[in-house]
């Protein structure tokens, strides 16, 4: 089949220092999945950022051919004038950025950005554009496609900024989609649909699809050639049934090895005592008020409601579901950077048997002892370090703020911290951008763990890493949690990753918890169909077991389509009922 794409001995370089993509080579065919592996620094992104000539200013093409399958006849990518790129991207060439923040301007509404595409290279009018984007934000999981249109960037989740860049992406239905790490940021649910997505329109429209990933399970459910990248290099390549079911390389294997599974469980087990408890959220709930803009009337969301949370002393409390579930709110909540609606509180346990302090009732004094003990860990590493700053003094800035030590104590406090995470105290004088996303992420609880706090409270910590990284950090979380005596507040999507780090496993949806075990009893015994689609959504590399994206579908749908037993209605929804040893699911008996 003639390709569509084809890279020929790519070699990229920065400056006069050595190359970092070298003597790179592939193809892919109208039709056709490619997935670029690796992990991060290994030169992916750079290679298909060179696709599209949208390197970094320092950067230079050093050798090798981009060819095209143009209109008439195929054309030189790298030769093609500033014009003519212009009329590609965008139009027959898309691309999908991992990180949405910094592709979405923040000075427009989403609906405006996506539309953009239609009335440049479709000359679409606005009302017809907007009818198109609509649709499309319905195909990538928007429940309420006419609010995205008008909402801007930062009121959006990470995940529901990720669904609109690839809406955006994929509305102009492009001859080649370049996908970066599409669903990195993405719940398991919504990526099971949007990979569905992706290979409908392949069918539909004989789109082809560069897919950068590091998840070995995705590559399994979408691609038909795989390239094995690492340090710049090809390392292996080959049909995705060569790569996955016999990998040559030990550094393919090394990946298959990092990669986290849902595990397989015998028998359930026993539920964790609630007797000794260092943080307690009861019946609390949030409700949010949303700009309309003129003289329409105030329209409000209720992002959580009626969560009851209970994080045991020196055990790992993890929260599952998809973006708007209502997770990161409560996490906010149990801080204190949210206050709760009427009737509802969160109580913090300084030691075993003390009395509980309200979060949200709390002195000055009390206040600044409270955030001395509990500390967060976010998503974004990128975005929780400032710029400006160098790491030394990012870490010791905690400890100015509580007035604690000399600034000699501080700068040895912090280089203690730097070794703990396992990284060099060399390395306080550099800045952030110096290092990778997993050292960042490694920085980020680095900070968190200046002040000695009893409780840290982790917002999706390993979404944005490869899994080798990804296994470090949980690793690296598990071996503190040991040796301070933490406890954890642990935010996530992914249920591989709870299963390995978890003692107890809540499961959120639509603000509302929908089931609440042990993960064993959760693996072996899940009740909620919500539940199920989170199991079955998870991507395992082997080709043949493939994501059943019906279930997925009869989960992951509106509460109000869910079998009669647990549907929710008109904000309804039936009570959390207990089914025995510490397993409860929302339904009606």
């Amino acid at each position: 089949m003639t390709s569509l794409l084809k890279v020929d001995g790519l070699t990229i370089g920065f400056g006069n220092a050595d190359p970092v993509v070298r003597d790179v080579s592939f193809s892919v065919a109208p039709g056709e999945t490619l997935a670029l592996v690796g992990e991060s620094g290994s030169g992916k992104t750079l290679t298909c950022r060179s696709i599209l000539r949208i390197l970094p200013d320092v950067a230079r093409i050093r050798s090798g051919r981009i060819i095209f399958a143009g209109d008439d006849a195929p054309v030189d990518m790298l030769s093609l004038s500033e014009p003519a790129m212009r009329q590609i991207r965008g139009n027959r060439i898309s691309m999908i950025f991992q990180e949405p923040m910094r592709s979405l301007s923040p000075l427009h509404r989403l609906g405006n950005q996506v539309a953009e595409v239609l009335r440049l290279h479709r000359s679409m009018g606005r009302a017809e554009a907007k009818r198109t984007v609509l649709e499309k934000f319905e195909r990538v999981g928007f429940t309420e496609p006419e609010r995205v249109w008008r909402s801007y960037p930062f009121e959006m989740s990470g995940g529901m900024r990720q669904r609109a860049m690839i809406a955006m992406a994929m509305v102009a239905k492009p001859d080649l989609l370049i996908a970066d790490e599409p669903t990195t940021a993405l719940d398991v649910t919504t990526q099971a649909q949007v990979l569905g997505l992706i290979k409908t329109l392949q069918s539909e429209t004989g789109m082809a699809v560069v897919l950068v990933t590091h998840d070995l399970g995705v590559v399994a459910n979408m691609a038909q050639q795989v390239v094995v990248m690492n340090g710049g290099r090809v390392m292996e390549s080959g049909t995705a049934a060569e790569v996955l079911g016999s990998p040559e390389h030990g550094y393919t294997r090394k990946l298959f090895a990092a990669a986290t599974m849902i595990p397989e469980v015998a028998a359930p087990a026993r539920a964790v005592a609630h007797d000794d408890l260092i943080m307690n959220l009861r019946n609390v709930s949030k409700t949010f008020a949303l700009r309309t803009g003129g003289w329409r009337k105030q329209t409000t969301v209720t992002a959580c409601k009626d969560v009851n949370l209970q994080v045991v002393r020196g055990k790992t409390l993890a929260v599952v579901g998809e973006s708007g579930s209502g997770k990161t709110t409560c996490a906010r909540m149990a801080l204190g950077a949210e206050t709760p609606d009427p009737g509802g509180e969160v109580l913090f346990y300084r030691e075993p048997g003390a009395l509980p302090m309200p979060v949200h009732d709390m002195s000055v004094s009390q206040r600044t002892a409270f955030q001395r003990q509990a500390q967060m860990v976010f998503q974004d590493p990128y975005s929780s370090l400032s710029p400006r700053m160098r790491i030394g003094a990012a870490l010791t800035e905690p400890l100015e703020i509580h007035g604690i030590g000399s600034r000699a104590d501080r700068r040895d406090k912090a280089a203690e911290m730097l070794e703990l995470v396992g990284l060099n105290p060399d390395m306080m004088t550099r800045y952030p951008h110096a290092f990778s996303g997993g050292q960042r992420q490694r920085l980020s609880i680095a900070r968190a763990l200046t002040l000695d706090p009893k409780l840290l409270i982790c917002d999706e910590p390993t979404s944005a890493l490869d899994v080798s990284v990804q296994e470090q950090i949980l690793t690296l979380l598990e071996d503190i949690r040991e040796r301070a005596a933490l406890s954890y507040l642990f935010i996530s999507h992914d249920l591989a990753v709870v299963a390995r780090i978890a003692d107890e496993v809540v499961v959120m949806r639509a603000g509302v918890i929908v089931e609440q075990a042990p993960p064993e009893t959760l693996f072996y015994d899940p009740r909620h169909p919500y539940t199920k689609a989170l199991i079955a959504a998870q991507p395992e590399p082997d080709i043949s077991r493939p994501i059943d994206l019906e279930l997925v579908a009869k989960g992951a749908g509106a509460p109000s389509t869910w079998p009669e037993m647990f549907r929710i209605e008109g904000g309804i929804a039936p009570a959390l009922q207990d089914v025995g040893a510490g397993h409860k699911v929302r339904c009606h008996v």
